[in-house]
Order: structure tokens, then sequence, then C-alpha cells
């Protein structure tokens, strides 16, 4: 048994959604009371760190209805079904930003949120880009406009939250510590 394990003796599927599904889990715990678990489950996402030759971090700012707020973000997006992820990781890239990369770097793979989903993020670092001339369209119901940002550029929207999600922090955390 694992550390700490919660043994689950029945899970009911609640929703069935585009993206998600949720599912309420019947467990044993540890010291062997029961308990319930609401969990999400998600096909997982892929994010990159692009780079530009001039050094500046390639951004999106895109609306996010779950915030009720626009917020700039790292170029990222939804894992296809039996979809590797440096492949995802080239799509959202171009679809997103217009840009290729030459150079695809596979940094981590993270959990978002833990205590009630199962995703993840494979994050990648993407150099040595490109401008791709005929480059793939953006999902129909995705509205993004284009940044590219300097390190403290980037640093000032973390602080004063422009920059709000955990994954582009950690991007910006990363790039300065390089």
């Amino acid at each position: 048994m694992k550390k700490f394990e919660e043994k689950t003796t029945q899970s009911t599927a609640i929703f069935y959604g585009k993206i998600v599904k949720l599912q309420v889990d019947d467990v044993i715990l540890p010291n062997g009371n029961m308990a319930k678990r609401e969990i999400i489950k998600h096909p997982g996402a892929v994010a990159v760190i692009a780079i530009t030759h001039e050094g500046k971090l390639v951004m999106v700012e895109q609306y996010r209805k779950a915030l009720e707020r626009s917020i700039i973000e790292i170029p990222a997006g939804k894992l296809e079904p039996g979809e590797e992820p440096i492949v995802t990781a080239r799509r959202e890239l171009e679809e997103e930003t217009g840009y290729g990369a030459k150079e695809f770097t596979f940094l981590q793979t993270f959990a978002t949120s833990p205590g009630f989903a199962d995703e993840v993020i494979h994050l990648f670092v993407a150099k040595d880009l490109y401008n791709i001339e005929n480059k793939a369209d953006l999902d129909e119901d995705e509205f993004v406009e284009l940044l590219e940002v300097s390190l403290e550029e980037a640093q000032a929207m973390v602080a004063d939250e422009r920059i709000y999600d955990a994954k582009t922090a950690f991007a910006v955390l990363w790039l300065a510590l390089q």
C-alpha cells in the first residue's frame, strides 16, 4: 500500500463533457473511515515556454470564462486522444502564436490541481523560433492576442496579476532562474 493511500470502493460518473469528466469516488481512508472524493478527469495538456531570438517570452492574452477575465499566458492546449505531448506542443505553439520552433526541449510534467483533478501539464521550452507562413487556425471558440515580453515585463505581469495561472507563473520563475 502507498503511503496515505485511499482505496476506491466505488466510482460513479456524474458528468461527461467535451473536455472533462466528473466522477464521485467512495474511498476507504488510511484510518479505515469512509469518505467521498469529487474528481475531475482530464486528458492532460501541454504548455510552451517559447523564447524569441531577442530573448522575449511569447505569450497570449485570452479570456478565461472560469475566472470571468482575461489573463496573459504561455501558449498551451489540451492533448488529443493518443497524441504525444510534443505533437500537441508544436500544434499549440503554431495555432496560438504563428510560430514554429526548431528546438523543443521537454522540461517537466506537473499536476495543476491535485486536490480535485488528475490534469497534468507537460511543459516544453521552444527556441530558435520562426514565423509560419500558412499557420494553423485557432479553434473556432478561441480568441487570443499575441504578446512578446521581456523577463522584467513578465515579472511585473505576475506582480499585478495579469499573469494569474500557475503554469505561466512557473514559466516566468523558470526564466528568471536561467
